[in-house]
């Protein structure tokens, strides 16, 4: 019984083989950036990981994919985070987050400089946007009295995107932020602007 024991472990082992190359879901090996496979970072409960015990949500990719915004609710609010995906951590948003404030809804230029989200800091719903070069956030909706929705940033950071519902129905609006912009445009090598505060464990919201 001892050999038959045996065939049957090891027939198991090469069924299991065949079927992670035959996947692809790389979920038998750890799986190197750009290699192909699912790259989900476990849940964590420190602060600079990308998943946390609660809710994270609504990611936007930059161009080149190299860095990843979302929404997560592990400061005991809603607020905007960045993800630098190969380097597998966060990055600092100084001046963004506000507390005891509502922050959604986030896109992000070509190459990561321009964040565009939904923030009620001044009362209600409007749109900003975030330059990390700068590190300021500028609203863009104050006079727009009704509810704005759901922005999106053009790869180069000049035109934001919108919904409003100021006509009485939900319409999309374009905004112009000008000639003077400076371009968020990925370089040949891809290579994305960096925050001067750039860490590894972050604090996001300011006091």
């Amino acid at each position: 019984m001892k050999w038959f024991r045996s065939y049957v472990s090891s027939l198991s082992s090469l069924m299991f083989l065949i079927v992670c190359i035959l996947s692809g879901l790389g979920g038998c090996r750890d799986s190197p950036f750009g290699s192909g496979g699912f790259l989900t970072p476990p849940t964590q409960s420190l602060r600079a990981t990308l998943n946390s015990p609660v809710a994270d949500l609504e990611p936007r990719f930059s161009y080149d994919g190299r860095y990843l915004v979302f929404t997560s609710d592990r400061q005991s609010q809603r607020g905007i985070f960045l993800y630098d995906v190969p380097n597998r951590r966060l990055i600092d948003l100084p001046g963004l987050n506000q507390a005891k404030t509502i922050h959604e809804q986030p896109d992000i230029s070509a190459d990561g400089r321009y964040i565009v989200y939904i923030s009620e800091e001044r009362g209600k719903p409007d749109v900003f946007v975030y330059d990390r070069v700068a590190l300021q956030s500028e609203a863009i909706t104050e006079n727009i009295l009704r509810d704005v929705r759901h922005p999106t940033i053009s790869g180069n950071g000049r035109f934001v995107a919108f919904e409003s519902n100021r006509s009485g129905q939900w319409d999309i609006e374009i905004y112009d932020r000008g000639l003077n912009v400076e371009p968020s445009l990925p370089t040949p090598q891809s290579a994305a602007v960096e925050s001067p505060k750039a860490t590894a464990s972050p604090t996001q919201t300011n006091p």
